[in-house]
């Protein structure tokens, strides 16, 4: 059976995520602190309701304080994240995302081009890992 599709995280709700995958556990406090441009509490409350609405986050309450923690696995929000890039900013291409990589300002060290020579020819093959 296939896993429900996540709904799109905007780009705050992908920082706050972030901030959650990090800390583990925060409260709407922490994460506004960790936030770059930060907006106001009452926006970061909103946004955490809302990723808790998603499916993303849970929270539990200490006392007064509601401590948020993330729900769905990194790898799955990585790879949902991913699937977006490759689809608005390559034209859903493999190939245009690699290239834009290997002809960029950061270049790959050997292992790593062995690693992904590895990984072209596990393609090939139809292996996963």
């Amino acid at each position: 059976m296939a896993e429900p599709i996540q709904p799109k995280l905007s780009r705050r709700e992908r920082q706050i995520m972030d901030i959650l995958y990090k800390l583990e556990r925060a409260t709407a406090a922490e994460v506004l602190a960790a936030l770059p441009d930060q907006p106001s509490y009452s926006t970061v409350r909103a946004q955490l309701r809302v990723l808790e609405g998603k499916g993303h986050v849970r929270h539990e309450e200490h006392g007064l304080r509601y401590v948020f923690a993330p729900v769905v696995p990194r790898e799955k929000v990585r790879q949902s994240a991913l699937r977006h890039l490759v689809e608005t900013f390559f034209e859903g291409s493999t190939e245009k995302v690699v290239a834009a990589l290997l002809g960029g300002n950061s270049k790959p060290s050997d292992e790593e081009l062995a690693r992904l020579s590895e990984l072209i020819d596990e393609a090939k093959k139809g292996e996963t890992k």
